[in-house]
């Protein structure tokens, strides 16, 4: 359990400016631990990444992505068929129904091409913000918002970035504090570092690269 201490300039230009590049330097990666061929694909894989990890992810897409690889395929798909191939990344019933729907409105209102726009990205079922921004950022180099998951909500609040608890909220908060040509970047490093370093329940605050800004660190 980490020590939360005082902190009156929490959120002051210079922390957060320190906070920012160590990141950032210590994860250059920019890009997800998805793997995808395109950004339909990129598409199922995110929706099925909700409450799962990526590396779960990525055993069950290539077999996936073998059986159906494109909207028209995934809309005619038949839904036992998929929530078996899909079963192990959980809520299965749900993501198969929330990837067939998806791939039937991308053909119905978009030719099967995935837009490159929040409110079109945001309208296809089981798409939320956190979803889109991953699409945007990865698909097409867009900054439109910051990728907010479990790790980012954990470690916003850790490092002293926000006090929210609403994802929507938080993203709200991060924007101003980061560069908007970084946002998507700076939610992998600390996407990146919540998996490596900043865990749940065991952070590791002595191997921490920003240990001396972060207003929770143990040490």
């Amino acid at each position: 359990m980490t020590r939360q201490r005082k902190d009156p300039a929490a959120r002051s230009d210079d922390r957060v400016a320190y906070i920012r590049k160590r990141l950032l330097k210590e994860y250059p990666r920019d890009r997800t631990a998805l793997t995808y061929g395109d950004p339909f694909q990129l598409l199922v894989a995110v929706i099925l990444s909700a409450q799962c990890t990526d590396a779960r992810v990525n055993i069950v897409t290539p077999s996936l992505f073998a059986r159906f690889s494109t909207p028209q395929q995934f809309a005619s798909a038949d839904i036992r068929e998929l929530e078996t191939l899909i079963h192990s990344t959980g809520f299965y019933h749900n993501k198969a129904k929330n990837i067939i729907n998806c791939a039937k409105a991308l053909l119905e209102r978009h030719g099967g091409i995935v837009p490159q726009s929040m409110e079109e990205l945001y309208q296809l079922p089981g798409v939320g913000r956190k979803t889109a921004n991953v699409i945007l950022g990865e698909a097409f180099g867009k900054n439109e918002g910051i990728v907010v998951d479990t790790h980012v909500i954990r470690l916003s609040q850790r490092l002293g970035l926000t006090t929210e608890t609403d994802p929507v909220r938080i993203e709200r908060d991060l924007m101003p504090l980061i560069p908007q040509k970084q946002w998507y970047h700076f939610s992998h490093a600390l996407i990146f570092h919540g998996r490596s370093v900043c865990g749940a329940r065991s952070p590791r605050c002595a191997e921490c690269c920003v240990r001396t800004k972060c207003p929770s660190s143990a040490v």
